[in-house]
């Protein structure tokens, strides 16, 4: 029996047209030719077959019975360790066959790759890098690379090539001349057009192939889309970085989205990913103009939708997947977003952040005084050994060379009496808490106490960038923070450039020979949600919430899932952010009655038969004891997949049945 690898295989063959000289010069190597290159690097527009001219590179190592190591640059992540570690085959195994697609995303490995990571490739491997952008000039002109690299910029399809496509698509003959017109010799819509088959190519317009051609043509292979679940799945896809089954079970409640998935995964622009699907980029593009321009609300809406998910499960998420979760939410505001560069990878100094190391200690010491002085190297000194994990040490991903640090530090109440007497700028944040709103015992402050980058001192480079985003991510995840504080010595600057987002304290506390400007929000007033989302998508400064309610709704519904995740940590749950709700403003014993008034409102969804299942599933999920959610299944008699959706539901109902009490009366 063939298998659909097979399958999948053999129908590429057939529909693979062009790229003789990059498929022979491959086979060559392969081949195990002596004066074949050892690395190939494709390049050219979104479009051109970038992505199917590596996947049918790779049916042919598969055949030679290489073994492929398979990456896509839009999933790299930021540490080049991590990409080592990811092609790891690659150094160990002869013969083994590296993939990078979409390496423009990570474009800022390009350095390291030429000096320290293809030097070190075992015997007989190859490797394959495709992009938009040509490589550095100095690696084709280098003499120990030139003859080890094959450059290839792809052209259009000629109109024979082109006609050929076509004649495999079995578009009919008196269709091809149309579609050529149509289409010219781009790739992209060639393939979509040939996608659509004889029927979508009844069209007597003539385009050249540029965006016009793409919405054409997805209209034409979309269709009418079969429901407005299927329309709003479409909506998803254009603007999630990713497309998973779970992404769109979380942003579509109450849709069976497996059929929606299937149908999203066969449209025939969408690629696959471990992480799911996403579009073609020049696909993505047409389709979220058309979709903005056709149904601005419902597009704004789904991306809310979608924020809020992210900031959910930014809450949630292991330590591990937090910065892929933040990349997802700067990258859904991309195009407005105060950090979007943390995507916008730049080919030279390009940096990563590891926690901070004991061979780090006099490096950090040195750049604190060569920026700031004896007197604050002395405090780094100090809080180095105090809080080392609040340390972040910045090394250039090409060399290795450590540039930058950063320390972001949490400071519990009641303040160390130490700390205020050693530090003038923590002393300086303590004193404005006391006048504005006091931190209350077993809540803490978080301060951005350094941020040292001799080469770009204190000014908007790419470590502030991710020193930030480190920032606002623990934040988010942090319980019990109730002040955010930034420090920087060009107060007045900065003061204009954090306007609408920080409140400048007025403090100007002075260590050694320089003062500092001390910048705060306090986050008990403005939940870190609001903020944050104004702080990416640029859009007017969020007041801080105000009437019946002190928290915001996204705020509020956060606060519930805190308070069910916490239900046997007495502790915990004291400290959590519903107890700072209506709902628990006018309580004699706070705690537990909110318990109560939780119990009772999870009992109350099963006096609706809608909601017999969801009450079962946070009563087994929260209240029964169960040590995981996989046990609390398994106590219902429940596949994991029907109780998370049964458990998800529950929720929603829980935290819109307490909202109504919030808003109106929450001692009914």
């Amino acid at each position: 029996m063939v298998s659909v690898g097979e399958r999948l295989s053999r129908a590429r063959v057939q529909a693979f047209v062009g790229r003789d000289e990059e498929l022979g010069r491959f086979g060559e190597a392969l081949a195990g030719d002596p004066q074949a290159p050892f690395a190939f690097y494709v390049y050219g527009p979104g479009g051109i077959g970038k992505s199917t001219l590596l996947r049918r590179l790779a049916d042919h190592a598969r055949a030679a019975g290489r073994l492929l190591v398979e990456l896509d640059g839009r999933f790299v992540s930021r540490d080049p360790a991590d990409f080592e570690h990811a092609a790891g085959p690659f150094l160990d195994v002869p013969g083994t066959v590296l993939f990078v697609d979409s390496f423009e995303h990570c474009q800022w490995l390009e350095s390291w790759l030429w000096h320290h990571f293809l030097p070190r490739a075992a015997d007989d491997t190859l490797v394959v890098l495709g992009g938009r952008r040509a490589p550095q000039p100095q690696w084709a002109a280098d003499p120990a690379w030139s003859r080890l690299l094959h450059v290839s910029e792809l052209e259009p399809f000629s109109a024979e090539q082109a006609r050929s496509l076509l004649v495999a698509a079995q578009i009919r003959p008196e269709l091809r001349d149309r579609v050529l017109r149509f289409a010219g010799g781009n790739p992209l819509a060639l393939s979509l057009a040939a996608a659509a088959g004889s029927e979508g190519c009844g069209r007597e317009e003539i385009w050249a192939p540029t965006a016009d051609v793409l919405r054409t043509l997805l209209a034409g292979l979309i269709g009418e889309v079969p429901t407005a679940a299927h329309r709003r799945a479409l909506e998803v896809a254009a603007q999630a970085h990713s497309t998973s089954e779970e992404l769109l079970a979380a942003v579509l409640p109450g849709e069976d989205v497996h059929p929606l998935f299937s149908w999203l995964r066969d449209l025939p622009f969408m690629e696959s990913t471990l992480r799911g699907l996403y579009p073609h980029d020049a696909a993505r593009e047409t389709l979220a103009a058309d979709l903005r321009w056709r149904a601005p609300n419902a597009f704004e809406a789904m991306r809310q939708r979608l924020a809020d998910e992210y900031l959910r499960v930014l809450r949630e998420a292991p330590e591990e997947r937090v910065w892929t979760v933040t990349d997802d939410l700067f990258y859904l505001f991309r195009e407005g977003a105060t950090l979007a560069r943390l995507r916008s990878w730049s080919r030279e100094d390009e940096v990563h952040d590891r926690p901070l190391q004991p061979d780090d200690i006099d490096v950090i010491l040195r750049m604190a005084t060569e920026t700031e002085g004896a007197a604050s190297a002395d405090l780094v000194r100090y809080w180095a050994q105090r809080q080392p994990q609040a340390f972040s040490v910045y090394r250039l991903v090409s060399t290795g060379r450590i540039v930058a640090f950063t320390a972001r530090l949490a400071l519990p109440s009641p303040p160390d009496a130490q700390d205020l007497a050693t530090d003038p700028v923590v002393a300086a944040a303590w004193r404005y808490t006391e006048a504005t709103a006091p931190v209350s015992p077993g809540e803490h402050i978080g301060v951005s106490r350094f941020s040292i980058y001799p080469e770009q001192y204190q000014v908007p480079s790419r470590v502030i960038d991710l020193s930030s985003s480190r920032a606002q991510a623990e934040a988010a995840r942090a319980r019990g923070r109730a002040y955010g504080f930034a420090v920087f010595r060009d107060a007045e600057t900065w003061a204009g450039r954090v306007k609408g987002t920080l409140v400048d304290t007025g403090a100007r506390p002075r260590v050694g020979e320089y003062t500092y400007g001390l910048f705060g929000v306090d986050w008990r007033q403005l939940p870190v949600e609001s903020w944050l989302m104004h702080f990416i998508s640029a859009t007017e400064a969020p007041a801080a919430p105000s009437g019946p309610s002190p928290v915001s709704r996204l705020a509020f519904d956060q606060a519930v899932r805190e308070a069910l995740a916490h239900w046997r940590d007495a502790d915990a749950f004291a400290a959590c952010a519903l107890m700072r709700t209506r709902l628990a403003a006018d309580l004699g014993d706070p705690v537990a009655e909110l318990r109560a008034l939780l119990r009772r409102a999870v009992d109350d969804l099963g006096l609706d038969p809608r909601g017999v299942r969801a009450r079962e599933a946070l009563t087994a999920g929260h209240f029964s004891g169960a040590p995981t959610q996989e046990a609390a299944a398994r106590r219902l008699g429940l596949p994991y997949g029907t109780y998370r959706r049964h458990l998800r539901q529950g929720l929603d109902l829980l935290s819109e049945a307490l909202w109504q009490r919030e808003l109106h009366d929450p001692r009914q």
